[in-house]
């Protein structure tokens, strides 16, 4: 069983992620989905909580080695990259969603110069909308990002095309494929829900379940 997998495992395990096809979940966006992923859960199990940070750091040391510094985006990001800064010794900052409309204004938390490398650490990507919006206000502050991780990635097709198109490198611990040969292979999903899980990803703002 390769990392990507155990991983998968673990988000199951603790329910971070959760598959009903028969009784979509619906999303903030509007979006019916036959899939939920909350990895905030996954802070309330110590051990769980470790093997990610584990993974996370894994993945920011081999890939991503070249960082002066974390990056967390707010706010489902700010622990892991706070942990993966901690276990890593690295400086760490985080990215609001926008400027604060009082005191300084910041977007960005914590002390950087201008011409760091940045790692940049995620949760959960779907679209990728809110996490190029991080990007780019940290290279607008004046630091280069060299690269993101995330602990699940939905790989929608317009996320993938949107870090390409960018040049960034992107490294998921996990990703919605895996999840589903795993699910499949413990029982939790059978085969024709597989093939209705897969038709969710081909165009998940349109979808409905049959």
């Amino acid at each position: 069983m390769n990392d990507a997998k155990v991983v998968a495992e673990k988000l199951l395990q603790v329910n971070a992620i959760r598959l009903s096809p028969s009784e979509p979940f619906t999303w903030a966006s509007g979006w019916k989905s036959p899939i939920y992923c909350d990895n905030r859960s996954v802070l309330s199990f110590p051990f769980v909580r470790e093997f990610i940070k584990s993974e996370m750091c894994n993945v920011l040391f081999e890939k991503l080695g070249d960082a002066d510094m974390i990056a967390g985006v707010a706010t489902a990001g700010i622990p892991w990259g706070a942990m993966a800064a901690d276990q890593l010794k690295l400086p760490f900052i985080y990215v609001r969603a926008k400027p604060k409309d009082h005191g300084l204004g910041n977007q960005i938390e914590g002390r950087f110069e201008k011409g760091l490398k940045v790692a940049v650490v995620e949760d959960l990507v779907s679209t990728g909308k809110s996490s190029l919006e991080a990007v780019d206000a940290l290279v607008d502050a004046g630091l280069e990002v060299i690269g993101m991780t995330s602990i699940f990635t939905y790989d929608f097709a317009v996320a993938c095309q949107a870090f390409a198109s960018r040049n960034l490198k992107y490294y998921p611990l996990t990703n919605y494929p895996v999840l589903l040969e795993l699910a499949l292979e413990k029982g939790i999903i059978k085969e024709n829900d597989a093939e209705l899980l897969l038709k969710w990803r081909e165009d998940p703002a349109n979808w409905n379940v049959v």
